[in-house]
């Protein structure tokens, strides 16, 4: 399989995928594009000849099958192994690990739009501004705790699956950006962070020393 992927240091929902198959040790192959939003870049088109949307990421199968949405890349996973944990074995358990997948699909707004991924970067003082600012930030955050909250030893179900890696782009928002949590939901973070497949997409990002303007609402170029 090859996973299509954009700049590991600001692409939120490239690391998702890329997390999962590397922590459930699926073989695949990584195509980096790096992010360039111009009309008619390599970017476009090269997501638009495997992708009707033309964004990242995209799982191409080794029979050039392409799945293009991260929540159906983890079922896609889940179907072609069943024999691993991509979600929890029980059923209300897997209904819960994917009603918190959707949720962050499709909430959570103004954590992603306040405070996007930047791992390299760390902007703790605006974070606190930002939190002090928006009511909706706070609500997002509050959330977010609770649902950290609720681990069953390191992670949201006890092993490292789909749902976790859902949740590692946040991670990284909330470290960066210095936001307060419980410590129930901060020892989530820590494992997250820690997680051997996490920790190597966090390495690659910060070797990458590539800058996206349209990515950096906080920083100028140096």
């Amino acid at each position: 399989m090859k996973l299509y992927i954009g700049n590991k240091n600001y692409s939120s929902w490239s690391m998702r995928p890329w997390v999962l198959l590397k922590a459930l040790d699926i073989p695949f192959e990584e195509v980096m594009l790096r992010f360039d939003f111009s009309e008619g870049s390599a970017f476009y088109q090269t997501l638009a000849a495997i992708s009707p949307v033309a964004k990242v990421p995209v799982l191409v199968d080794d029979d050039g099958f392409a799945v293009w949405d991260t929540l159906a890349i983890a079922e896609y996973l889940a179907d072609r192994h069943p024999g691993l944990a991509v979600w929890p074995q029980d059923r209300q358990g897997r209904a819960r690990a994917r009603s918190l997948c959707a949720e962050m699909h499709a909430g959570f707004g103004a954590l992603r739009s306040l405070c996007p991924m930047n791992i390299e970067a760390f902007f703790p003082e605006v974070g606190t501004r930002l939190m002090a600012e928006n009511a909706q930030l706070r609500a997002d955050l509050a959330r977010i705790d609770a649902i950290f909250s609720l681990a069953v030893g390191p992670f949201l179900f006890g092993t490292f699956g789909a749902v976790d890696a859902y949740f590692a782009p946040v991670v990284m928002r909330i470290t960066r950006f210095g936001l307060p949590l419980s410590p129930a939901a901060s020892a989530y973070v820590a494992a997250v962070e820690q997680t051997p497949a996490v920790a190597a997409w966090a390495t690659d990002a910060l070797a990458e020393q590539d800058f996206v303007a349209a990515d950096e609402p906080y920083r100028t170029q140096r």
